[in-house]
């Protein structure tokens, strides 16, 4: 495939697992890597396409900043394949813990089936919630699936409430639609919110607000934006690359990536 033609194709891509598209990213941008005024306009595209999607954000401020912008490519998908967030998570919660999360999440599927001991209640709002509730089932595990008008016995009764975060930023992250009303009314009742994020998913200050100002353009009353703005003052911990830790910890821990001609 040429080099353009594999760029409007990552650059077009709905609805793949961030992680799997960033992989897709670093391939395309590997073809741009001994032209700085292509490869920059090239990321610059991609994440305007892909404002939601951390590790997209993270390939393109890597590589565009590297001293060598073709090997970091490569490191780039080295980490992603290498990241242990998800097994972290896993052996991290609680043993028969009840543990509620949003909707679908291709990253938390595997992990809490990993666990044959845990109870979990998927909150349904964009109508995903049974299918999820069913992989889990399927997979062994105590899964339900809960209507949005259960939300407050199904939260305030759980040990836990996980969210999978597709970009945090220095205030907030991003998550499925239903994730700033769960983190609230958890916080609220004092039940600890988790969220994982992993490799690729830790924007420092002017990509976050490029991030943010993206998601805003065209959306004035941030009613159809398909994705929640969730306060980290809401949060107890992050599941990042380096462990489970308080929010405040975990963001230290983390290299936040950012590269000023993307700001």
């Amino acid at each position: 495939m040429h080099p353009i033609e594999r760029l409007r194709w990552v650059a077009r891509s709905t609805g793949e697992e961030p992680d799997g598209l960033a992989r897709e990213v670093a391939v395309a941008l590997a073809d741009f890597a001994g032209d700085p005024a292509s490869l920059l306009t090239a990321c610059r595209r991609l994440m305007e396409r892909h404002p939601t999607s951390g590790p997209v954000w993270w390939v393109c401020a890597r590589t565009l900043s590297a001293p060598d912008p073709e090997d970091e490519v490569w490191r780039c998908l080295e980490r992603l394949d290498r990241d242990p967030t998800m097994d972290d998570l896993s052996f991290a919660l609680a043993d028969s813990a009840t543990v509620v999360v949003v909707g679908w999440s291709e990253r938390l599927g595997p992990a809490l089936a990993r666990r044959g001991d845990l109870s979990v209640r998927v909150l349904d709002v964009e109508g995903d919630g049974a299918g999820f509730a069913r992989l889990l089932d399927r997979a062994g595990m105590n899964a339900v699936d809960v209507d949005v008008a259960a939300l407050s016995g199904a939260i305030t009764s759980a040990d836990l409430v996980l969210l999978d975060a597709a970009v945090v930023g220095p205030d907030a992250l991003l998550a499925a639609p239903g994730s700033h009303a769960a983190a609230a009314l958890a916080h609220t009742a004092g039940v600890p919110v988790w969220a994982a994020v992993g490799e690729g998913r830790l924007l420092a200050g002017r990509l976050w607000d490029r991030a943010r100002s993206l998601l805003d353009q065209g959306h004035g009353d941030r009613l159809d934006l398909g994705i929640d703005v969730v306060p980290l003052a809401l949060l107890d911990r992050l599941v990042v690359p380096t462990g489970v830790a308080d929010v405040a910890d975990a963001l230290t821990s983390v290299e936040a990536v950012d590269a000023p001609e993307l700001g």
